[in-house]
């Protein structure tokens, strides 16, 4: 896509979340997710004034966040994270978004610089059970909950899952309402929550509709990963 057509893209993107999000009365941020893209894509994108960026590879973000600098953009994890790499997110992300087991939080909060504001934290949740899929199982969202807003350097801020890519919209609607629901409990426990991450290209939409406060969105911007 060229500048035209990824601005042109973004515009009608935004549109649409803005009726989406108008119908159900709630604000609705969108991450760019631009894994995969090179970083003059990312700034391109950034000159529309379009400030956090989704990266699914610690490394591949860290090179972008190197190249881009000057940009003071906003960098969320979506990936899965490796115990390794906790240090590299810490010091260098302002969100993870695929937080998903226990043993995650205690590096994190570590690492997390004094400097820095606290590490804004999403549990990833497995709403469909996926064998393939990470993200921690419904039930163990509370625990994990617990042990996150206990940690000085990190932040709680909600939940983010990944449904299956069901044909069926009333499917993945089921997955939405089901993560609204998990959400809805958990925020009665930790009233600061503000985030439901979920929702992509082909479902933003439908994800807003059900509760979503943040889609995640590449494709549609930057067109299909090549």
């Amino acid at each position: 896509m060229g500048n035209t057509l990824v601005n042109r893209a973004y515009h009608e993107l935004h549109r649409r979340i803005d009726a989406a999000a108008q119908l159900c009365g709630r604000q609705v941020s969108l991450l760019a997710v631009s894994k995969t893209k090179p970083a003059a894509a990312i700034r391109e994108l950034a000159a529309l004034r379009q400030r956090a960026f989704g990266e699914n590879y610690v490394q591949e973000a860290l090179a972008k966040r190197r190249e881009l600098a000057d940009l003071q953009l906003e960098w969320h994890l979506i990936g899965p994270l490796q115990s390794n790499k906790c240090r590299d997110v810490a010091e260098h992300f302002g969100w993870l978004q695929s937080l998903d087991r226990e043993k995650l939080i205690e590096p994190l909060n570590r690492y997390r610089p004094d400097t820095a504001s606290p590490l804004n934290v999403l549990i990833q949740v497995n709403i469909d059970a996926q064998g393939s899929k990470s993200g921690c199982a419904p039930a163990l969202v509370p625990a994990l909950a617990q042990r996150i807003a206990a940690a000085p350097r990190l932040r709680l801020r909600g939940l983010m899952a990944i449904p299956e890519p069901a044909h069926d919209p009333a499917i993945r609607r089921s997955a939405f309402q089901r993560m609204q629901g998990l959400y809805n409990v958990l925020k009665s426990t930790f009233p600061q929550l503000d985030t439901l991450s979920m929702g992509m290209s082909a479902d933003f939409e439908l994800a807003i509709a059900e509760g979503a406060t943040m889609v995640r969105v590449g494709s549609a911007i930057f067109g299909p990963r090549g």
